[in-house]
């Protein structure tokens, strides 16, 4: 039986990919691969869906029948082994949904995210208060369960710094509709400071900020906030678009490519990055 794979990292993705790509070369049916191996069709279609791990004997037997080279068997192995998650992940993932958990590591290996919001300010940028504030929905919430959303919103923010592995910032590009920053989430004191952490962020190199404000009008973002994560070389891309009805995660080329055409159209519909600066800055004099 295959290991279950927890959060998916990149790596994990990448390998389903490789083997699915490997059997198809080989033009073999899942069935057939059962038929000459006792590999389960059921497990082989969750491996190559990244959402098992495959022992090393699995992905030799694979290998063998698939007439896979020595170079090639020792890239994917170091891919099974997967990337290391963030430490802080490894302790709290338990204790979060799978879909939540399964974001963070895609997020914290990314090189690029691309991301609109309506309504709030992107998690990366919100100060402590106003994560504490956007929280409060209303909603039965476990005192321990609101702890943990608020710790885990702060720690995700480490991707905007040096990585544990060395690794460059997260570039993060972010697009917000004005209402995101007009919405007194907690109080005026605690949005003060919030736009005033956003002009604070703002000046890094790898964090672009732009606004859209309420007189340019209609524009395709208003269907909903997405982040659409880049991985270069690595993987494909993946867009996470979070709702009341559940965390989705889209892979198809089609979808990622019209998210990467409304996002082009949004940061062209904005202020400047300097302009997005001065309208924040009245914002906070007002």
């Amino acid at each position: 039986m295959p290991r279950a794979a927890g959060p998916p990292t990149v790596r994990l993705r990448r390998l389903a990919a490789e083997l699915k790509s490997l059997r198809a070369e080989a033009q073999l049916t899942r069935e057939q691969v059962q038929e000459q191996t006792g590999v389960n069709q059921g497990t082989l279609w969750r491996i190559e869906k990244g959402q098992a791990k495959p022992h090393t004997g699995t992905l030799e037997t694979l290998f063998d029948l698939y007439d896979v080279p020595e170079a090639r068997r020792v890239e994917l192995l170091e891919l099974a082994r997967g990337g290391k998650q963030p430490w802080w992940l490894r302790q709290l993932k338990d204790l979060m949904p799978q879909s939540y958990a399964a974001y963070i590591s895609f997020e914290s290996e990314a090189k690029v995210a691309h991301n609109y919001e309506s309504l709030f300010v992107p998690g990366l940028l919100q100060t402590e208060e106003y994560a504490r504030a956007a929280l409060v929905d209303g909603l039965p919430r476990d005192s321990g369960k609101f702890e943990l959303s608020v710790q885990t919103r702060m720690e995700r923010q480490r991707v905007l710094g040096r990585r544990e592995d060395g690794r460059d910032p997260l570039e993060l590009w972010a697009v917000l509709d004005e209402a995101a920053l007009r919405r007194e989430v907690g109080g005026r004191s605690v949005m003060r400071a919030q736009l005033g952490r956003l002009l604070e962020v703002s000046e890094r190199p790898n964090v672009t900020l732009q606004v859209i404000p309420f007189d340019r009008g209609t524009h395709p973002g208003m269907l909903g906030a997405f982040v659409q994560l880049k991985f270069g070389s690595v993987a494909p891309d993946i867009v996470y678009v979070e709702s009341v009805a559940g965390d989705i995660f889209l892979e198809a080329e089609a979808e990622i490519d019209r998210h990467s055409l409304v996002f082009d159209h949004l940061r062209a519909t904005a202020l400047s990055p300097r302009d997005t600066s001065t309208f924040i800055a009245t914002l906070i004099a007002q």
